[in-house]
């Protein structure tokens, strides 16, 4: 009697384990299925980036929406010449930094802020650099604006189907260039 409940513990024990590893199995081979089909990739997945410029350092979190063959810039709903725009998708674009900025005589202080862009057809941008945080990208209280910085925009023959912000070195400082369908739009900056 005692080797029958050892077996049959045994087989029950081995039972368990077989059914796990083909549970496990069968969730690796579905790879993300979800009911009802394969699961998507979503529209505008968030991207973040962490870089260090002239010894302050700096991150971005943004959502990076895709062209898709609209027409963004005067297309959109939300991105009509003279808007506020997100600059990104969903939730606002986050920017932190560790030491103070200078955007040409505009001091950003050390410190986290949302980052938004307000779009003119003549080419006249402005990077708006605001004190709230944690909002969805919808939500712009322009009373909480710390600073609005003159942007240069140029025009490329080159579509960049999905929209990216970079932060690099140049000159004595750096720059916030800002990328999307056939614009680029770019703020310099000196650490202070």
């Amino acid at each position: 009697m005692t080797i029958s409940r050892s077996l049959l513990r045994g087989a029950t024990a081995f039972a368990a384990v077989s059914l796990l590893s083909v549970s496990a199995a069968a969730q690796g081979s579905m790879g993300g299925m979800q009911m009802g089909g394969a699961q998507k990739a979503p529209a505008s997945p968030r991207d973040s980036l962490k870089t260090t410029v002239a010894g302050s350092e700096i991150s971005v979190n943004y959502g990076r929406p895709s062209k898709r063959g609209r027409v963004l810039f005067n297309g959109l709903g939300d991105m009509k010449w003279g808007m506020v725009w997100r600059t990104g998708a969903n939730e606002a674009t986050h920017f932190t930094t560790s030491k103070a900025l200078d955007f040409g005589g505009k001091l950003v202080p050390a410190g986290t802020y949302t980052l938004w862009t307000k779009i003119e057809e003549n080419g006249k941008w402005e990077l708006i650099i605001n004190k709230q945080t944690k909002q969805w990208g919808t939500a712009y209280d322009a009373k909480q604006d710390l600073v609005r910085i003159p942007m240069t925009v140029t025009s490329n023959n080159a579509v960049v189907e999905k929209m990216e912000i970079q932060v690099k070195p140049a000159g004595k400082g750096g720059e916030i260039a800002i990328m999307w369908d056939t614009y680029k739009a770019v703020a310099g900056f000196v650490v202070k």
